[in-house]
């Protein structure tokens, strides 16, 4: 074996054993699922008798499809808001940049280093006021404000590694800002715009914070359907990891069919 040889096949040993610690968690969630709860407890083994008795509770317990719905129209829902907003506002930074453009940016940024807690009670009294508490409409405004300053970064960058030239040459052609941004820009940069609306959809599917604190029943997604089977005597751990293991089980199949897009959306512009 040459040495190229070999070190390639160190490295593929080693991501595989990354691989595998990162998922172990998930493996041994979705097999606690199909202990019973006895088991689940005294028996941490490999080696059990499935049962589908978890499942089977945690279905007659709530209606997973509804929260299963909901959770897709606020992760879509806020994704698409935020692609709606984060658009134009990164091209006016990218291309019509002012002096105040790097500090607005280095602000937006700024507000995700705020803990959620210190604005849950203004938000919670203006959903209140306004009749938003556990409604999707509330749930989509906040998953908007939350991945905002994120899309709206990811956006700007992936603008910038765009050459001038290419939307100077729509400008002398008679293109209208509308038309360059439809016809120029966002055919050039579909693989980072489609790469930064996933991860959005990812963020928001996984929030938990907000859907548990302005949520209780009519909105409330998987995140916190998640939470009910939490209670004063305990955690119930086999209903539990069978719960968790439906609420990510989605996430993780878009994310599987998605993956190339998103290497491709994160890397491009990579290599001029």
């Amino acid at each position: 074996m040459t040495t190229p040889r070999y070190k390639r096949f160190l490295l593929a040993v080693l991501a595989w054993a990354i691989a595998l610690i990162i998922f172990f968690p998930i493996l041994w969630m979705a097999l606690t699922g199909f202990k019973t709860e006895t088991a689940a407890i005294a028996d941490p083994s490999f080696l059990f008798s499935p049962t589908l008795e978890s499942y089977v509770a945690v279905h007659a317990r709530a209606d997973y499809l509804k929260f299963a719905l909901n959770s897709v129209v606020v992760a879509f829902g806020s994704t698409l808001l935020a692609l709606l907003i984060a658009i134009p506002s990164a091209y006016s930074m990218a291309f019509l940049p002012t002096p105040r453009t790097k500090g607005t940016l280095l602000w937006m940024l700024s507000t995700k280093m705020l803990p959620p807690v210190g604005v849950l009670m203004p938000i919670y009294l203006l959903f209140r006021d306004t009749g938003l508490l556990d409604t999707l409409t509330g749930l989509i405004i906040v998953y908007t404000l939350m991945n905002l300053p994120i899309v709206v970064w990811m956006l700007y960058t992936f603008f910038k590694d765009l050459p001038r030239d290419i939307l100077e040459a729509g400008r002398m052609d008679g293109a209208s800002t509308l038309q360059e941004v439809r016809h120029l820009l966002l055919p050039l940069t579909l693989p980072g715009i489609a790469s930064t609306g996933l991860l959005a959809v990812i963020l928001s599917w996984n929030e938990s914070f907000w859907s548990l604190n302005l949520t209780s029943s009519d909105a409330a997604p998987l995140t916190a359907y998640i939470a009910s089977f939490s209670s004063p005597e305990g955690l119930f751990w086999a209903k539990l990891s069978a719960a968790s293991t439906m609420a990510i089980a989605p996430i993780l199949v878009f994310g599987w069919l998605t993956q190339k897009q998103m290497v491709r959306g994160l890397t491009f512009g990579a290599v001029k």
